[in-house]
């Protein structure tokens, strides 16, 4: 029963941060596709459920209930997801070497001379994106369609 608890525990865990990131259904099954190969969360192992859970924390989800002051202000527009979820891909290729958002602030900065991701205009962020799915393409990344 514990194993069947703590289960339902990470499922809805997940759901909440789909709902804290702001993902569409879309890009969340993209998301668990990308780490487990599956496209429900129900179909998952405890194991398969934490790397789905690892990977929301890195797009930014915080799990515990800190006060609003103290959680980092990520940039939380679709285009920046998909930027960073394009980043996070690259890292997990071995392309990117530090997956940090201090690092994707940076990669940023060189491409169009803005400091972070919440700073983007929209044309700018087109041209990251553009950028990042051209690397991911060129490296064999697959799942790079256009998310609505």
């Amino acid at each position: 029963m514990a194993k069947f608890n703590k289960k339902s525990k990470l499922i809805q865990l997940i759901h909440v941060g789909k709902t804290q990131l702001g993902l569409d259904d879309e890009l969340y099954r993209e998301i668990l596709e990308s780490c487990t190969g599956k496209i429900s969360s129900k179909q998952l192992s405890i194991p398969q459920l934490e790397a789905v859970l690892d990977r929301m924390k890195q797009l930014g989800f915080v799990v515990d209930s800190k006060p609003k002051s103290e959680v980092k202000n990520l940039a939380n527009d679709p285009q920046s997801k998909l930027i960073r979820h394009l980043w996070l891909q690259l890292h997990e290729a071995g392309q990117v070497r530090n997956s940090s958002e201090k690092a994707l602030a940076k990669f940023v900065e060189n491409k169009v001379d803005v400091s972070a991701l919440q700073f983007l205009s929209s044309k700018h962020a087109d041209m990251i994106i553009t950028h990042l799915r051209q690397w991911c393409k060129r490296c064999g990344i697959e799942r790079l369609e256009p998310i609505e």
